[in-house]
Protein backbone atom coordinates (compact mmCIF):
# COMPACT_ATOMS: atom_id res chain seq x y z
CA UNK A 1 0.00 0.00 0.00
CA UNK A 2 1.64 3.68 -0.80
CA UNK A 3 2.13 5.62 1.82
CA UNK A 4 -0.03 8.94 2.06
CA UNK A 5 2.22 12.11 0.88
CA UNK A 6 3.19 14.80 2.75
CA UNK A 7 4.62 18.26 2.18
CA UNK A 8 6.97 19.80 5.16
CA UNK A 9 9.03 22.76 5.23
CA UNK A 10 11.83 21.77 6.75
CA UNK A 11 13.77 25.78 8.17
CA UNK A 12 14.28 28.72 8.02
CA UNK A 13 13.52 28.15 12.22
CA UNK A 14 14.40 24.83 12.59
CA UNK A 15 18.00 24.97 13.94
CA UNK A 16 19.48 21.63 12.02
CA UNK A 17 18.90 24.23 9.06
CA UNK A 18 21.92 25.87 7.73
CA UNK A 19 21.14 29.99 8.12
CA UNK A 20 18.35 31.51 6.73
CA UNK A 21 16.60 28.74 4.19
CA UNK A 22 14.12 26.30 4.06
CA UNK A 23 14.07 22.80 1.64
CA UNK A 24 10.32 21.84 0.96
CA UNK A 25 10.00 18.29 1.32
CA UNK A 26 7.81 15.96 -0.32
CA UNK A 27 7.48 12.88 2.18
CA UNK A 28 6.24 9.37 1.53
CA UNK A 29 5.44 8.55 5.32
CA UNK A 30 8.97 9.60 6.60
CA UNK A 31 10.95 8.98 3.56
CA UNK A 32 12.06 11.90 1.09
CA UNK A 33 10.69 12.09 -1.99
CA UNK A 34 11.56 14.92 -3.33
CA UNK A 35 13.34 17.98 -2.49
CA UNK A 36 13.27 21.67 -2.75
CA UNK A 37 15.77 24.36 -2.08
CA UNK A 38 14.16 27.61 -1.16
CA UNK A 39 16.87 30.70 0.14
CA UNK A 40 14.53 33.15 0.42
CA UNK A 41 15.59 36.22 0.66
CA UNK A 42 18.88 36.93 3.14
CA UNK A 43 21.49 38.52 1.36
CA UNK A 44 20.99 39.68 -2.18
CA UNK A 45 22.96 41.42 -5.25
CA UNK A 46 26.26 41.48 -3.21
CA UNK A 47 27.56 41.13 -6.76
CA UNK A 48 26.50 44.24 -8.42
CA UNK A 49 26.64 46.08 -5.08
CA UNK A 50 31.02 45.94 -5.34
CA UNK A 51 30.21 47.14 -9.30
CA UNK A 52 28.57 50.30 -7.84
CA UNK A 53 31.54 50.66 -5.22
CA UNK A 54 35.27 51.99 -5.91
CA UNK A 55 37.57 49.10 -5.06
CA UNK A 56 38.49 50.25 -1.42
CA UNK A 57 34.84 49.94 -0.90
CA UNK A 58 33.94 46.54 -1.72
CA UNK A 59 36.00 45.44 1.02
CA UNK A 60 33.19 46.00 3.83
CA UNK A 61 30.93 43.58 0.96
CA UNK A 62 33.08 40.89 0.42
CA UNK A 63 33.18 39.35 4.04
CA UNK A 64 29.26 38.98 4.02
CA UNK A 65 29.47 36.28 1.26
CA UNK A 66 29.42 33.66 3.76
CA UNK A 67 29.29 34.93 7.91
CA UNK A 68 30.89 31.67 9.40
CA UNK A 69 33.64 31.85 7.20
CA UNK A 70 34.34 35.45 5.72
CA UNK A 71 37.86 35.60 5.11
CA UNK A 72 38.19 33.56 2.15
CA UNK A 73 36.17 35.87 -0.34
CA UNK A 74 38.50 38.68 0.57
CA UNK A 75 41.54 36.76 -0.38
CA UNK A 76 40.13 35.47 -3.62
CA UNK A 77 38.77 39.02 -4.58
CA UNK A 78 42.32 40.31 -3.88
CA UNK A 79 44.36 37.92 -5.66
CA UNK A 80 42.03 38.66 -9.26
CA UNK A 81 42.74 42.18 -8.27
CA UNK A 82 45.93 42.01 -8.08
CA UNK A 83 46.61 39.83 -11.19
CA UNK A 84 44.96 42.09 -13.22
CA UNK A 85 47.38 45.01 -12.10
CA UNK A 86 50.66 43.22 -11.22
CA UNK A 87 50.85 43.82 -7.58
CA UNK A 88 53.40 42.10 -5.62
CA UNK A 89 52.38 40.81 -1.94
CA UNK A 90 55.07 41.48 0.65
CA UNK A 91 55.96 38.04 2.17
CA UNK A 92 55.10 39.05 5.08
CA UNK A 93 51.92 40.05 3.90
CA UNK A 94 51.64 36.29 2.20
CA UNK A 95 51.71 34.72 5.61
CA UNK A 96 49.80 36.60 7.71
CA UNK A 97 47.23 36.12 4.44
CA UNK A 98 47.21 32.47 4.97
CA UNK A 99 47.78 32.64 8.83
CA UNK A 100 44.46 34.11 9.04
CA UNK A 101 42.58 31.96 6.22
CA UNK A 102 44.00 29.02 8.52
CA UNK A 103 42.36 30.95 11.53
CA UNK A 104 39.36 30.96 9.62
CA UNK A 105 39.19 27.69 8.48
CA UNK A 106 39.71 26.39 12.36
CA UNK A 107 37.04 28.59 13.54
CA UNK A 108 34.51 27.08 11.29
CA UNK A 109 35.67 23.45 11.68
CA UNK A 110 34.53 24.15 15.17
CA UNK A 111 31.00 25.28 14.06
CA UNK A 112 31.03 21.81 11.74
CA UNK A 113 31.25 20.16 14.78
CA UNK A 114 28.36 21.11 16.67
CA UNK A 115 26.12 21.44 13.62
CA UNK A 116 26.75 17.73 13.07
CA UNK A 117 26.98 16.33 16.52
CA UNK A 118 23.77 18.32 17.55
CA UNK A 119 21.96 16.78 14.46
CA UNK A 120 22.29 13.74 16.00
CA UNK A 121 21.82 14.51 19.35
CA UNK A 122 25.06 14.97 20.71
CA UNK A 123 24.36 18.41 21.98
CA UNK A 124 26.97 18.07 24.57
CA UNK A 125 30.11 18.60 21.54
CA UNK A 126 28.17 21.24 20.17
CA UNK A 127 28.30 23.27 23.31
CA UNK A 128 32.08 22.53 24.06
CA UNK A 129 33.17 23.60 20.33
CA UNK A 130 31.29 26.83 20.00
CA UNK A 131 32.66 27.66 23.17
CA UNK A 132 36.23 26.98 22.68
CA UNK A 133 35.20 28.89 18.76
CA UNK A 134 35.45 31.80 20.89
CA UNK A 135 39.10 31.75 22.07
CA UNK A 136 39.58 31.61 18.16
CA UNK A 137 37.63 34.83 18.01
CA UNK A 138 39.38 36.40 20.52
CA UNK A 139 42.54 36.52 18.28
CA UNK A 140 40.15 37.46 15.56
CA UNK A 141 39.58 40.80 16.98
CA UNK A 142 42.69 41.40 18.56
CA UNK A 143 44.26 41.29 15.21
CA UNK A 144 41.20 43.19 13.12
CA UNK A 145 39.02 44.58 15.29
CA UNK A 146 36.12 42.65 14.45
CA UNK A 147 35.20 39.29 15.95
CA UNK A 148 33.54 37.94 12.87
CA UNK A 149 33.91 40.22 9.66
CA UNK A 150 37.44 41.36 9.60
CA UNK A 151 38.14 43.37 6.69
CA UNK A 152 41.56 42.41 7.15
CA UNK A 153 42.90 40.72 3.26
CA UNK A 154 43.60 44.22 0.91
CA UNK A 155 45.34 44.03 -2.47
CA UNK A 156 48.71 43.96 -1.88
CA UNK A 157 48.77 42.37 1.68
CA UNK A 158 46.71 42.84 4.70
CA UNK A 159 45.16 46.18 6.65
CA UNK A 160 47.96 45.88 9.29
CA UNK A 161 50.54 44.00 11.20
CA UNK A 162 50.37 42.06 13.96
CA UNK A 163 50.34 42.82 17.43
CA UNK A 164 53.26 42.99 20.43
CA UNK A 165 52.72 39.13 21.56
CA UNK A 166 50.19 37.66 19.24
CA UNK A 167 52.43 35.04 18.15
CA UNK A 168 52.52 33.49 21.94
CA UNK A 169 48.71 33.75 22.21
CA UNK A 170 48.22 32.07 18.66
CA UNK A 171 50.60 28.66 19.69
CA UNK A 172 48.81 29.08 23.12
CA UNK A 173 44.94 28.51 21.86
CA UNK A 174 46.21 26.16 19.27
CA UNK A 175 47.90 24.08 22.37
CA UNK A 176 44.57 24.86 23.52
CA UNK A 177 42.53 23.80 20.82
CA UNK A 178 44.46 20.90 20.30
CA UNK A 179 43.73 18.85 23.45
CA UNK A 180 39.84 20.13 23.10
CA UNK A 181 39.70 18.07 19.51
CA UNK A 182 40.78 14.98 21.17
CA UNK A 183 37.94 15.31 23.60
CA UNK A 184 34.96 16.11 20.83
CA UNK A 185 36.07 13.12 19.01
CA UNK A 186 35.90 10.58 22.00
CA UNK A 187 32.52 12.02 22.40
CA UNK A 188 30.97 12.06 18.88
CA UNK A 189 33.48 9.72 16.23
CA UNK A 190 33.65 7.11 18.84
CA UNK A 191 29.98 6.97 19.95
CA UNK A 192 28.07 3.76 17.99
CA UNK A 193 24.67 7.16 17.97
CA UNK A 194 26.94 9.01 15.56
CA UNK A 195 28.73 6.09 13.24
CA UNK A 196 25.26 4.53 12.74
CA UNK A 197 23.64 7.52 11.45
CA UNK A 198 26.47 8.65 9.85
CA UNK A 199 27.78 5.41 7.84
CA UNK A 200 25.96 4.87 4.46
CA UNK A 201 23.63 7.87 4.86
CA UNK A 202 24.06 10.90 2.00
CA UNK A 203 26.06 8.88 -0.63
CA UNK A 204 27.67 11.23 -3.22
CA UNK A 205 29.30 8.72 -6.33
CA UNK A 206 33.04 9.71 -7.70
CA UNK A 207 30.75 10.26 -10.87
CA UNK A 208 28.45 12.03 -9.46
CA UNK A 209 30.88 14.19 -7.57
CA UNK A 210 32.66 15.18 -11.06
CA UNK A 211 29.53 15.86 -12.74
CA UNK A 212 28.04 18.22 -10.49
CA UNK A 213 31.16 20.00 -9.87
CA UNK A 214 31.41 18.74 -6.25
CA UNK A 215 34.65 20.40 -4.12
CA UNK A 216 36.14 20.58 -0.77
CA UNK A 217 35.09 17.78 1.91
CA UNK A 218 32.43 16.29 -0.23
CA UNK A 219 34.86 15.69 -2.97
CA UNK A 220 37.51 14.58 -0.97
CA UNK A 221 35.05 12.31 0.87
CA UNK A 222 34.11 10.53 -2.52
CA UNK A 223 37.80 9.70 -2.43
CA UNK A 224 38.93 12.28 -5.32
CA UNK A 225 41.91 14.68 -4.05
CA UNK A 226 41.57 18.04 -4.66
CA UNK A 227 42.51 21.37 -2.60
CA UNK A 228 43.39 24.54 -4.26
CA UNK A 229 46.13 25.38 -1.70
CA UNK A 230 48.19 22.19 -3.37
CA UNK A 231 47.10 22.18 -7.08
CA UNK A 232 47.16 26.04 -7.83
CA UNK A 233 49.39 27.07 -4.25
CA UNK A 234 48.53 31.05 -3.28
CA UNK A 235 50.06 33.24 -0.63
CA UNK A 236 52.34 31.32 1.62
CA UNK A 237 51.12 27.71 1.47
CA UNK A 238 53.61 26.43 -1.14
CA UNK A 239 56.11 26.91 1.62
CA UNK A 240 53.75 25.13 4.11
CA UNK A 241 53.67 20.86 5.10
CA UNK A 242 50.62 19.51 5.38
CA UNK A 243 48.50 16.50 3.12
CA UNK A 244 44.50 16.64 2.12
CA UNK A 245 42.67 14.02 3.83
CA UNK A 246 41.10 11.66 1.29
CA UNK A 247 38.39 9.29 2.29
CA UNK A 248 36.82 6.77 0.17
CA UNK A 249 33.33 6.26 0.76
CA UNK A 250 31.23 9.16 -0.45
CA UNK A 251 28.64 9.11 2.81
CA UNK A 252 28.24 11.56 5.88
CA UNK A 253 30.99 9.42 7.62
CA UNK A 254 33.53 10.12 5.17
CA UNK A 255 33.00 13.50 4.82
CA UNK A 256 33.45 13.53 8.81
CA UNK A 257 36.38 12.12 8.56
CA UNK A 258 38.39 14.55 6.22
CA UNK A 259 37.03 17.29 8.61
CA UNK A 260 38.55 15.10 11.18
CA UNK A 261 41.90 15.06 9.58
CA UNK A 262 42.10 18.23 8.06
CA UNK A 263 41.31 20.12 11.45
CA UNK A 264 44.78 18.91 12.60
CA UNK A 265 46.41 19.17 9.60
CA UNK A 266 45.44 23.29 10.12
CA UNK A 267 46.44 23.48 13.46
CA UNK A 268 50.37 22.21 12.03
CA UNK A 269 50.00 24.94 9.43
CA UNK A 270 49.04 28.23 11.74
CA UNK A 271 51.71 26.74 13.63
CA UNK A 272 54.42 26.65 10.82
CA UNK A 273 52.88 29.61 9.95
CA UNK A 274 53.96 31.72 13.39
CA UNK A 275 57.12 30.14 13.83
CA UNK A 276 58.07 30.81 10.27
CA UNK A 277 57.04 34.41 9.66
CA UNK A 278 59.33 36.70 7.94
CA UNK A 279 60.06 40.22 8.77
CA UNK A 280 59.44 43.28 7.04
CA UNK A 281 56.68 45.20 5.13
CA UNK A 282 52.83 43.52 5.35
CA UNK A 283 51.39 45.70 2.28
CA UNK A 284 52.87 47.15 -0.98
CA UNK A 285 50.89 50.27 -0.36
CA UNK A 286 48.58 51.43 -2.90
CA UNK A 287 47.60 54.95 -4.07
CA UNK A 288 44.76 56.83 -2.43
CA UNK A 289 42.16 54.34 -2.20
CA UNK A 290 39.25 56.93 -3.13
CA UNK A 291 41.41 57.71 -6.32
CA UNK A 292 42.77 54.23 -6.98
CA UNK A 293 42.00 52.50 -10.58
CA UNK A 294 42.85 49.37 -12.00
CA UNK A 295 44.33 48.60 -15.59
CA UNK A 296 42.27 47.31 -17.88
CA UNK A 297 41.93 44.00 -17.66
CA UNK A 298 40.55 40.31 -16.22
CA UNK A 299 40.83 37.50 -13.97
CA UNK A 300 39.99 34.60 -11.67
CA UNK A 301 41.32 34.37 -8.41
CA UNK A 302 40.68 31.35 -6.27
CA UNK A 303 41.23 29.50 -2.79
CA UNK A 304 40.11 26.68 -0.72
CA UNK A 305 37.61 27.76 1.77
CA UNK A 306 36.45 25.02 4.46
CA UNK A 307 33.64 24.59 1.95
CA UNK A 308 35.88 24.16 -1.02
CA UNK A 309 36.96 26.43 -3.92
CA UNK A 310 35.89 29.85 -3.70
CA UNK A 311 36.61 32.30 -6.38
CA UNK A 312 36.12 35.36 -7.90
CA UNK A 313 36.38 36.17 -11.74
CA UNK A 314 36.50 40.07 -11.26
CA UNK A 315 36.60 42.32 -14.84
CA UNK A 316 38.10 46.02 -14.81
CA UNK A 317 37.28 48.76 -17.15
CA UNK A 318 40.32 50.59 -16.25
CA UNK A 319 38.10 53.02 -14.11
CA UNK A 320 37.88 53.49 -10.08
CA UNK A 321 34.91 50.44 -10.34
CA UNK A 322 34.75 46.65 -11.44
CA UNK A 323 33.06 46.50 -14.63
CA UNK A 324 32.14 42.77 -13.51
CA UNK A 325 32.05 40.90 -10.47
CA UNK A 326 31.06 36.92 -10.55
CA UNK A 327 31.93 34.59 -7.34
CA UNK A 328 32.19 30.90 -7.59
CA UNK A 329 31.57 29.48 -4.37
CA UNK A 330 30.65 25.69 -3.77
CA UNK A 331 27.00 26.74 -1.71
CA UNK A 332 25.41 26.69 -4.85
CA UNK A 333 26.25 23.41 -6.27
CA UNK A 334 26.09 22.13 -2.44
CA UNK A 335 23.11 23.46 -1.49
CA UNK A 336 20.92 23.34 -4.35
CA UNK A 337 21.44 20.82 -6.65
CA UNK A 338 23.38 17.79 -5.32
CA UNK A 339 21.18 18.96 -1.66
CA UNK A 340 18.14 18.25 -4.02
CA UNK A 341 19.04 15.00 -5.26
CA UNK A 342 21.23 13.44 -2.70
CA UNK A 343 18.13 13.91 -0.19
CA UNK A 344 15.91 11.84 -2.17
CA UNK A 345 15.24 8.21 -0.13
CA UNK A 346 16.67 9.65 2.83
CA UNK A 347 14.85 9.78 6.17
CA UNK A 348 13.23 12.66 7.44
CA UNK A 349 15.84 13.00 10.69
CA UNK A 350 18.94 13.42 8.64
CA UNK A 351 18.36 16.34 6.27
CA UNK A 352 20.30 18.64 8.36
CA UNK A 353 22.77 15.83 9.20
CA UNK A 354 23.46 15.99 5.45
CA UNK A 355 23.13 19.59 4.92
CA UNK A 356 26.06 19.90 7.36
CA UNK A 357 27.88 17.44 5.41
CA UNK A 358 28.07 19.54 2.36
CA UNK A 359 28.83 23.05 3.67
CA UNK A 360 26.18 24.93 2.66
CA UNK A 361 26.04 28.89 3.09
CA UNK A 362 22.41 30.16 1.70
CA UNK A 363 24.13 33.89 1.09
CA UNK A 364 26.74 32.55 -1.18
CA UNK A 365 23.64 31.66 -3.26
CA UNK A 366 21.64 34.34 -2.50
CA UNK A 367 24.02 36.74 -3.74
Amino acid sequence: MREKSTTLYLGPQHPGITGNMMVKLQLEGDTIVKATTHVGYLHRAFEKLIERRNWMQTTTILCRFCVPEPDPPEAAFALAVEQIEGREVPERGKYLRSLVLELARLQSFMLWYAGQSGSTGLYTVGQWSVGDRNYVLDLFEELTGGRIYHMYIWPGGVRRDIPEGFEDKVLRTMDYIEKRIDDYDRMMFDSAIFQKRAQGVGIITKEKAMEWGVVGAPLRGCGIGHDVRKDNPYDAYDKLDFEMGIFEGGDVWARARVRQFEIRQTISMIRQLIQNLPSGDYLNKMPNPMKWTIPAGSAYGKVESVRGEFGFHVVSDGSDKPRRVHARGPAYVHGVSLLEDVLIGQNLADVSFIMNSLGVCPPEIER
